[in-house]
C-alpha cells in the first residue's frame, strides 16, 4: 500500500488527503440528510436572526483566517529566503558562525566577523577548481542602503549580463541595486556604519571625499542586494585607510589605481567572506573541505545552513498549525454553545413540528444543517481572510527584509481547512442530537 502511495503523484496525493479530510463532513451530511429536505426551514432561522448569525460566522472566519495566514506566511518566507541564496553557492570565512557569516553575506545583516587573511584569499583564488571568488566588504552606507566592496565577476554574477549602463570600471564608480536610493548617474558619499551597529557618530561622519558616481544598475532580484550600493572592494579598503590589494610598481604608475583580482596577498587588507563558485557540483564538496580548517577558515552552503534554520522553523510550522487547530476548535466549540442557546429560540417551533408527526431525525437534520451551514461559511469566509492576511503580511515583511516574499494559498491550507470542517461537523451533531432528545411536552410549554 505505501509502494501505491509513493508512486502517486503529488498532486495526487495532497487532493486524496484532502478528500480523507472532508471526508467525515461529507458522510455525516449524507447520513444525516438522506431522505430530508430541511433547507426552507434552514432558510427562515438563518434569515430570522441574520445578526447573530453573521456574528458567529465571523468569528470562525477570524479564527481560521488567522491560522491560515499564518502558516500560508511561514512558507512564503521559506521561499523567499531560500530564492536569496541562490546566488551563493558556497561562502568561505573566517572561523565562527555561519548563520552569522550567512546573514552578513547573502543578507547584508550587520554583523561583527573575523577577517580571512590574504593568504587564505590567494589560496581560494588559485585553486584550479574555483571558477568565481569574490571577496565582499562591508561597513559603510548611504541613506540606509548598503555600500558593499567586491570584484566585477560578482557583479556580472548577480545581474546575470542585465545590467543597466555597465560595470565600474574605476574605485570611483559604482553599481547600484534595483532599488537603491541612489539613480544612474548621481553621486553620493558614504557613510561610515550600517545599521544597527551604526552609532550616531558614524552617521554624522561621511568619508570625505570618497564620492561614487552610479553608472549601471541591476534589475530586480527580490534579495537584500536591490537596495545596495556596489563598489570595488579597493574603494572599501581605500576609504578606511587600508592599503587596495595590489603592491604599488613604480615601473607601472597605474598599478595604485587597478581594480579587481589578482591580488597580492602582502597588500591585502582581509576581506569578512568570500563568495566561492565552481562550474560542477561535485567540485563544491571537494572545495568546502579543502577550505574548511579550524584555525584558519571556514566553508559552508548556505543552501545547508537554511535547512538548519528550516528545522527550526519546521518545529515552530508544527506548533503554529496545531496552536491554529485548537483556536478553531475552541472557537467552533464556543460558536455551537452559542448555537446551542441561540437554538432554544425555534425550541417551541421545532417541537411544534414534532407534535405535528414530523420524525425526530428531521428535527436533527434542521438543527444540524442550520449549524454546519453557519460553520461552513465561517471557515469559506476563513480562507478568504488568510489569503489577504497572507498578501499584506507578505508586503510588510518584503519592505522589512528587501526579500521578495509571495504567500499564495497551497495544499496546505486547504488540509487545514478541510480538517476543520470535518471537525466542525461531527461538532455541529451536538445541538441537534441535544434537541432531538428534548421532551416535546416541556418545549411546547416553555
Amino acid at each position: 500500500m505505501s509502494d501505491l502511495w509513493d508512486g502517486l503523484s503529488p498532486w495526487t496525493q495532497d487532493a486524496l488527503w484532502l478528500l480523507a479530510l472532508l471526508l467525515p463532513a461529507l458522510v455525516t451530511g449524507v447520513v444525516v440528510l438522506r431522505g430530508l429536505r430541511p433547507w426552507p426551514l434552514v432558510r427562515a432561522m438563518l434569515w430570522r436572526f441574520r445578526g447573530v448569525n453573521a456574528l458567529f460566522v465571523l468569528l470562525i472566519a477570524v479564527a481560521v483566517g488567522l491560522g491560515i495566514a499564518l502558516l500560508a506566511q511561514e512558507r512564503g518566507l521559506r521561499a523567499g529566503t531560500a530564492a536569496a541564496a541562490d546566488k551563493f553557492d558556497m561562502v568561505v570565512g573566517a572561523p565562527g558562525s555561519e548563520m552569522t557569516l550567512l546573514f552578513a553575506a547573502v543578507y547584508l545583516q550587520p554583523s561583527d566577523v573575523g577577517l580571512l587573511s590574504g593568504a587564505a584569499f590567494d589560496e581560494i583564488a588559485s585553486h584550479p577548481s574555483v571558477s568565481l571568488a569574490a571577496p565582499l566588504g562591508f561597513g559603510d552606507s548611504f541613506a540606509g542602503a548598503p555600500v558593499v566592496g567586491t570584484v566585477a565577476d560578482f557583479v556580472h554574477h548577480l545581474g546575470e549580463g542585465r545590467i543597466e549602463g555597465r560595470i565600474f570600471k574605476t574605485s570611483g564608480e559604482a553599481v547600484a541595486g534595483a532599488l537603491a536610493p541612489v539613480g544612474l548617474g548621481e553621486r553620493f558619499e558614504p557613510t561610515h556604519g550600517m545599521g544597527d551597529l551604526a552609532t550616531e557618530a558614524d552617521n554624522l561622519h561621511a568619508h570625505a571625499g570618497a564620492g561614487f558616481e552610479v553608472v549601471g544598475r541591476l534589475p530586480p532580484t527580490g534579495t537584500p542586494w536591490d537596495r545596495a550600493l556596489i563598489v570595488p572592494i579597493e574603494a572599501v579598503w581605500e576609504v578606511h585607510g587600508l592599503a587596495n590589494g595590489h603592491a604599488p610598481d613604480p615601473a607601472d604608475p597605474g598599478a595604485a589605481t587597478r581594480i579587481g583580482p589578482p591580488f597580492d596577498a602582502a597588500y591585502f587588507p582581509g576581506t569578512p567572506a568570500v563568495v566561492v563558485r565552481s562550474e560542477t557540483l561535485w567540485a563544491n564538496y571537494a572545495l568546502r573541505q579543502a577550505f574548511t580548517r579550524d584555525a584558519e577558515m571556514m566553508a559552508f552552503f548556505p543552501g545547508a545552513v537554511l535547512a538548519q534554520l528550516y528545522r527550526v522553523m519546521g518545529d515552530v510550522r508544527q506548533a503554529m498549525s496545531a496552536m491554529a487547530m485548537v483556536c478553531q476548535v475552541l472557537v467552533a466549540a464556543s460558536v455551537l454553545t452559542g448555537l446551542m442557546i441561540l437554538i432554544r429560540l425555534f425550541r417551541r417551533q421545532l417541537a411544534l413540528l414534532r407534535a405535528l408527526g414530523a420524525p425526530g431525525r428531521f428535527v436533527l437534520a434542521v438543527v444540524w444543517s442550520y449549524a454546519a451551514t453557519l460553520l461552513a461559511c465561517g471557515g469559506m469566509l476563513g480562507l478568504v481572510l488568510g489569503w489577504q492576511a497572507a498578501g499584506i503580511f507578505s508586503r510588510l515583511l518584503s519592505r522589512r527584509m528587501d526579500i521578495a516574499i509571495s504567500a499564495p494559498l497551497a495544499w496546505p491550507e486547504l488540509h487545514v481547512l478541510a480538517a476543520f470542517m470535518g471537525l466542525a461537523s461531527l461538532l455541529a451533531l451536538v445541538p441537534a442530537l441535544a434537541m432531538r432528545r428534548g421532551s416535546i411536552t416541556e418545549a411546547l410549554r416553555s
